[in-house]
């Protein structure tokens, strides 16, 4: 069995990867922000892999939860603060300028 929760720990982090590849290369904000949401949760799965692999599942499940709530937090933060900044849409004056001194 702990085979397999090393298994499945390596496939997360690959995949954890791949998500940051988008968190750097992303088109728009919208896509890094939920890139970075996703790295998270996979972190916290992780996290709760390494409990039952070292027999430590009440340790690793509080340290989890916490790491998740901050994700959360940190996720809704980021999506408000790029909603009243309006610069997530493509069409917006942000981009508009962006693109003129590029």
């Amino acid at each position: 069995m702990e085979n397999f929760f090393i298994g499945a720990g390596l496939a997360l982090g690959f995949l954890t990867l791949l998500c940051l590849y988008r968190a750097i290369v992303g088109p728009t904000v919208l896509d890094r922000i939920v890139s970075i949401g996703v790295i998270g949760t996979k972190t916290t799965v992780i996290l709760l892999l390494m409990g039952f692999i070292y027999g430590r599942a009440d340790m690793f499940v509080d340290i989890a939860l916490a790491y998740a709530l901050l994700n959360f937090l940190a996720t809704i933060s980021a999506a408000k603060f790029f909603r009243t900044r309006k610069s997530i849409q493509p069409g917006h004056k942000y981009f508009k300028e962006r693109e003129g001194r590029e």
